[in-house]
């Protein structure tokens, strides 16, 4: 089932490179992405490669503003440092370089969240949220009549949060003429 236990080996130590390297908490989709848009593990694996590592307390869930995200541990980090000489430096240097060019995309993910919900008289209420440093900045919920509002509200958000929230904070303290 598993290739050789060099191999084996190597991949969780990658996963645990890749915690170590972000120095932030992702969501298992995120991981997962950067691991396979660099084809070093194939889905199913890593998928039970995450959990194996969540088992043996390497890596750990922790939910935080409603996502559940992954986090390394103490114990992974450790285990990281005694052993990262068997991660192959071509692989450490595609993951740096991998995840240089996309910290900004992961950070905007973690800290701008839209979503929407069926409301009364089948209205849809879009929720809006803009945090930063764990501390949130704006909570926005929106009435809209249709679900195609509510989508483009969502889509809107994730697009440009921050010049929607200027441009709102601008229209709430200014001055009335």
């Amino acid at each position: 089932m598993y290739e050789n236990s060099a191999e084996l080996a190597e991949n969780k130590l990658l996963v645990l490179y890749v915690m170590e390297s972000l120095k932030q908490p992702i969501t298992n989709t995120q991981l997962t992405e950067i691991i396979l848009e660099n084809n070093f593990i194939n889905y199913f694996t890593l998928q039970q490669y995450i959990s194996e590592l969540i088992s043996s307390d390497f890596l750990k869930y922790e939910k935080v503003n409603d996502k559940n995200l992954i986090h390394i541990t103490e114990k992974g980090s450790n285990t990281l440092s005694f052993f990262s000489d068997r991660i192959s430096s071509i692989k450490k240097k595609i993951i740096d370089d991998y995840l240089h060019s996309i910290k900004d995309s992961i950070k905007k993910e973690l800290t701008i969240h839209s979503d929407y919900t069926l409301g009364k008289d089948n209205s849809f209420i879009v929720d809006l949220q803009a945090l930063e440093n764990d501390n949130l900045l704006i909570s926005l919920k929106v009435s809209v009549p249709t679900k195609k509002q509510a989508l483009s509200l969502c889509n809107r958000w994730k697009e440009n949060p921050s010049d929607i929230y200027n441009k709102l904070m601008i229209s709430l303290f200014s001055e009335a003429n």
